[in-house]
């Protein structure tokens, strides 16, 4: 039974990786227009902003509907819901801009995100079947995988408006409409070739003693009940992973608006957040291989470190500074791609089996309600105050989750 269950991991990495690479390539490209897209049917640069929101709410409101769903009947179900509901959205994206309603785009990027919210469940997926001594690089590899779809994507952006033209369309329908197509190409992927489902082979009997406690049981607790039953690792986890990704898309997202202040080119500002993308997974089977060697809780205080290390790397660079910007926000994506894989992994072996789901999707709402407040209150520290003011926030808040990291590190190891 354990060389099935090594053939049945084996192939859930490989579906998960293609889905991966279709799931965030389908996400970036309608996001690379979205902002710009909206603002101009608004004639608004705030309801421009909205939109980016919009994706994020998303993909806040539908992780625990479908921690739900995966814990009724399996990861696959859940995972071709997001799909789906993603492509409807882009479809309904497309036929927004068609009538030229931003009061349409707004709801429609609402479903959309849920594409996103899937794309990050998928990562748990990964680490359903792995052995603890392996479980933080199974999931790192599908966090991997999405560098591909991540620096495709806004490269299809283009094309797909040219061939939107050709067919009559407005320049702007063509990503949201490419983006439909290759969401709903992941959801046939997950569909057709993710059987068996690794949540459910996990429960199943035989399984469950060699790989994870507590197996063989539908959860039948909620969000709510899993966190207040959460041991001490399971929270450290939880927080962790959500202050890292709101600490990242705060910084991030006021980085061009600062390098705009200095004049500096979109070419330029491209390259800056090309960079921070690629160090976002591109060292995730890293810092996964090393979480199994050294343990969850020291990668999450080396990705904690990162992020505190980014926020002054970046917040002491003056507006005209690109390398300096560029280095920063180099170690901020590596500070989130720690956090999110070492965080991941203890979160789930911090729970039984039963319980994963709940506490997987409480975590994926943290992220992204995390990351939408990080949005918004970067905005208003930059305009109020500076961006140096941003990074010294960011850096001091993270800055307890450091020293949290660091003293359960020492406990242990005494």
């Amino acid at each position: 039974m354990v060389v099935v269950v090594e053939v049945v991991q084996r192939r859930v990495l490989r579906v998960l990786a293609v889905s991966q690479v279709l799931g965030s390539a389908g996400i970036t490209i309608g996001l690379t227009l979205s902002t710009l897209v909206a603002a101009a049917l608004a004639h608004s640069d705030v309801v421009g902003g909205l939109a980016q929101t919009g994706a994020v709410l998303g993909a806040a409101l539908f992780a625990l509907p479908a921690a739900r769903v995966a814990n009724r009947y399996g990861r696959r179900p859940a995972l071709v819901a997001g799909y789906g509901i993603g492509a409807a959205g882009a479809l309904v994206a497309a036929c927004a801009v068609v009538l030229g309603s931003w009061q349409l785009l707004l709801p429609a990027l609402v479903l959309f995100g849920a594409a996103g919210s899937a794309n990050l469940a998928a990562r748990y997926a990964g680490a359903d079947l792995a052995p603890p001594r392996q479980r933080a690089r199974s999931l790192a590899l599908v966090v991997w995988a999405a560098t591909f779809g991540a620096v495709l994507g806004p490269n299809l952006a283009e094309p797909a408006g040219r061939w939107a033209v050709l067919l009559g369309l407005p320049v702007g329908a063509g990503p949201y409409l490419l983006s439909a197509v290759v969401f709903a190409t992941a959801a046939v992927v997950v569909l057709g070739f993710l059987r068996p489902d690794p949540l459910v082979v996990a429960r199943s009997a035989p399984v469950a003693p060699a790989h994870c406690a507590g197996g063989g049981v539908v959860g039948t607790r909620g969000s709510a009940e899993v966190w207040r039953s959460l041991p001490a690792a399971g929270r450290l986890a939880l927080g962790g992973v959500t202050l890292c990704h709101t600490a990242m898309v705060g910084l991030m997202s006021m980085t061009p608006v600062h390098m705009d202040h200095g004049g500096s080119s979109l070419r330029v500002v491209g390259l800056v957040i090309s960079l921070h993308v690629a160090s976002m997974y591109v060292a995730s089977p890293l810092f996964g291989w090393v979480a199994d060697r050294w343990g969850r809780v020291p990668v999450l205080a080396i990705g904690t470190a990162l992020v505190v290390a980014a926020a002054g790397v970046a917040g002491m660079a003056p507006s005209h500074g690109a390398p300096q910007l560029a280095a920063g926000l180099a170690l901020l994506g590596f500070g989130w791609s720690a956090g999110l894989v070492a965080g991941s992994a203890l979160l789930t072996e911090s729970v039984a089996v039963a319980d994963r789901p709940a506490a997987q999707g409480l975590s994926d709402l943290c992220m992204n309600v995390g990351g939408a407040v990080g949005g918004v209150v970067a905005g208003v520290v930059i305009t109020a105050w500076s961006y140096a003011a941003l990074g010294l926030l960011v850096g001091f808040a993270a800055l307890p989750l450091l020293v949290i990291c660091l003293y359960t590190s020492a406990q242990r190891a005494g």
